[in-house]
């Protein structure tokens, strides 16, 4: 009965319009009442929901977004990138994914991602001949790929729910599916754009003189190296190599380039704070329904019935990214582990599953349904910046997504593609 309560008011709450953070946090309530559980402790689970170290890199990466993106980063790595994709028709589409690759490195958000590259390759895809609505399809796959190379704020949350797996290892896990998925997203870009005869306006443009490019870009080229060569060290942690990556920020924004001033200083951290402050709402109030859910042994009662199915791990596991893919389609994937990874897991230690090759596969799915509508955070924030509605995309995502479940599937087959890495590095 109370477990029915639990979810049922979550679904309730969630169909009504309530915000999703609100709705967990209302049913675990709810269901910790009728329990009688004891009302304070929801105060105190809310409180340790959120008083984890690794947490402390969050804002941190959403700030280091911000000021790579206002302080002409992403402008910067166009260039460098297009460099090395030359100039021919689905180049700059090409590139628009190379970016987002290398600002992975740098935030760790897909919004953030999405808002950066859109801002920077919109206008420039849409003189070179892109329809609008492809380009914005294009900017909501790419960012993506955000949250599988390292640092990803979607791994810090799932190694602070899931101990055995290490910020580390997750890093270094994430970061060949992450390679693989931005270059599996070029095939059918090229393909669609070679089809339509999109960008033909930008073949006969000059290719950007290479040292003077890489010149350029290496400023932005080497965050990613301090911030993951700083852990592999040992100089720092993860939560303390986010703040490094903030310091080195500032100083390419205000030192080398100039573009910074105190100003954008202070709009930056309004941004950062308001962002960190949702992702950091949402981990609180969904503490009070994990708690509740695993109080009332209510999760692991409802991994022994998929279990008990008897069908055999390939299966479960497909029903399980079945379920994720509708589930993905709806929320954001903070949301999605934290409601979610409570019922995973117990089934991933059934089948003897490692957490971090699961971890990374969970991040990918997730990583697709940013940009699988009807919600498609990702491409909620391509389209708004491009000016289209979501619906205009359908007809050019279809392929993006295709080519990004290919890899899930590679990953599935292949799980050394995610564990080889850490297994290398020492973690």
């Amino acid at each position: 009965m109370t477990a029915a309560v639990l979810f049922i008011g979550f679904l309730v709450l969630f169909v009504l319009g309530t915000p999703v953070a609100v709705a967990l946090g209302l049913a675990g309530c709810l269901a910790i009442w009728i329990a009688d559980l004891g009302l304070l402790s929801v105060p105190t689970n809310a409180y340790t929901g959120i008083a984890k170290y690794p947490l402390l890199a969050v804002p941190m990466f959403v700030l280091v977004g911000a000021i790579f993106d206002r302080s002409g980063v992403a402008l910067r790595l166009v260039n460098f990138a297009t460099v090395l994709v030359g100039r021919r028709p689905g180049a700059l589409a090409a590139v628009t994914v190379m970016v987002s690759m290398f600002l992975g490195g740098i935030s760790g958000s897909g919004p953030a991602n999405a808002a950066a590259v859109g801002g920077a390759m919109i206008g420039a895809l849409s003189r070179a001949g892109y329809p609008r609505a492809f380009s914005a399809s294009v900017i909501g796959a790419a960012a993506a790929t955000d949250i599988l190379i390292p640092p990803s704020i979607a791994l810090i949350i799932y190694s602070v729910l899931v101990p055995q797996a290490s910020v580390p290892a997750l890093f270094a896990a994430g970061m060949i599916p992450g390679i693989l998925a931005g270059l599996a997203l070029m095939g059918p870009i090229f393909w669609m754009s070679k089809t339509h005869g999109f960008g033909l306006a930008e073949k006969d443009l000059p290719r950007p003189p290479f040292w003077a490019s890489l010149r350029e870009a290496m400023w932005g080229l080497m965050a990613p190296v301090l911030i993951l060569g700083g852990m592999r060290a040992g100089w720092f942690t993860p939560t303390e190599a986010a703040v490094m990556a903030v310091v080195y920020g500032l100083f390419v924004g205000f030192v080398i380039y100039r573009t910074l001033t105190l100003r954008d200083l202070y709009e930056m951290f309004v941004e950062a704070a308001e962002i960190s402050g949702v992702i950091l709402v949402v981990v609180a109030l969904a503490s009070i329904f994990g708690w509740a859910g695993s109080t009332l042994g209510v999760f692991d009662r409802a991994a022994s019935a998929i279990v008990a199915t008897g069908g055999s791990e390939y299966v479960i596991l497909a029903m399980l990214i079945v379920m994720l893919i509708v589930i993905g389609m709806f929320l954001d994937g903070v949301s999605t582990f934290l409601i979610l990874l409570p019922l995973l897991m117990p089934i991933a230690a059934k089948f003897g599953w490692d957490p971090v090759w699961f971890g990374v596969l969970l991040t990918l799915k997730i990583a697709i349904g940013q940009f699988t509508p009807p919600m498609a955070v990702n491409l909620m924030v391509s389209c708004r910046i491009a000016g289209v509605p979501m619906e205009a995309t359908l007809r050019w995502v279809g392929p993006l997504i295709a080519a990004m479940f290919a890899v899930l599937v590679l990953l599935i087959a292949v799980p050394e593609l995610a564990l080889w890495l850490p297994r290398v590095l020492g973690y």
